[in-house]
């Protein structure tokens, strides 16, 4: 016999009480349901149901393997679910809460191209830079950048690095000269990013897993980064930001990027969802999207 098939006949048996129930609920002959469980103990080798002429009831190694036959039977079905999601196109309304800034700049282009592809997905998306609480708040989906905090519960997947670099615009390295090494950023002027409490060091790798931290000198501290960028690119100091943020600036020579030679600090970004045995195909397909687009924005070239 099948052993899902007697697997799934043994626990409605235990669930209804009775393997009379379970025939009429599962359109079989009550002798079936219980050549369906004598198949599982034969198998076994142990008793999982004592019979008696009025009653029966499980034994303790029965529970026991109740107890599993329903998680195998649960994963069986997600599998099943996912090779029906195969088949059909994901639909429905995708929530997703994500920073400003990287969410205006990377992820929302993915996720409108995402549904440009699916007519039948519809895109709810929230910027804010706070961490959301996904089960209360109702999404689907949350992009966090840097390191994760709370994972109880929490599924996440990293789908990008954000490389961090230096920059100053042309009139303010005329001035003030050009850093050659990330200890001569301490005697610059910088713009810095701060929302509350210490303003946070600018990290740089170093060997091995170590970081340095430099903080440099600054008047101006802010909480937004295109602002930022934007009194960098007017000369009022350096500042240290993604490089998919100036990128443009960059390009045009508005901003100059500073130690070209040494590795930028990587901060990760994650997508992160509430943990599920199975996990909505919206989701997954949009998880992939960006694992698979997001490093472009990253490049450093």
């Amino acid at each position: 016999m099948d052993r899902l098939t007697s697997m799934a006949v043994f626990v409605k048996a235990v669930d209804l009480g009775s393997f009379a129930a379970a025939a009429d609920a599962l359109g079989l002959s009550g002798p079936m349901v219980g050549k369906h469980v004598r198949s599982l103990e034969d198998r076994l080798g142990v008793q999982l149901i004592s019979r008696t002429t009025r009653r029966q009831s499980l034994t303790e190694f029965g529970h026991v393997y109740y107890e599993r036959c329903r998680v195998v039977l649960a994963e069986a079905q997600a599998a099943d679910a996912l090779a029906a999601d195969q088949l059909s196109e994901p639909r429905g309304k995708l929530r997703v809460t994500m920073p400003v800034h990287f969410g205006r700049h990377c992820v929302t282009p993915v996720l409108l191209e995402l549904a440009r592809k699916y007519p039948a997905l519809e895109l709810d998306l929230s910027f804010n830079d706070r961490i959301i609480d996904l089960a209360e708040d109702g999404y689907d989906l949350s992009i966090r950048t840097g390191v994760l905090q709370d994972r109880v519960g929490l599924i996440a997947r990293r789908v990008a690095r954000q490389p961090m670099i230096v920059c100053a615009s042309p009139p303010y390295l005329e001035l003030h000269g050009y850093p050659e090494t990330p200890e001569d950023l301490a005697q610059h002027s910088a713009v810095v990013y701060r929302r509350s409490g210490p303003v946070p060091p600018w990290l740089f790798p170093g060997p091995g897993q170590s970081s340095s931290e430099v903080t440099p000198l600054h008047r101006f501290r802010l909480d937004d980064l295109d602002a930022i960028a934007d009194a960098a690119a007017r000369g009022l100091g350096l500042a240290w930001l993604p490089f998919w943020l100036v990128r443009r600036r960059i390009e045009s020579g508005t901003l100059v990027r500073l130690l070209p030679e040494q590795p930028p600090f990587q901060y990760d970004c994650h997508a992160v969802w509430l943990q599920t045995p199975h996990l909505p195909l919206k989701v997954r397909v949009a998880v992939d999207a960006l694992a698979a687009q997001l490093p472009s924005f990253m490049n450093l070239k």
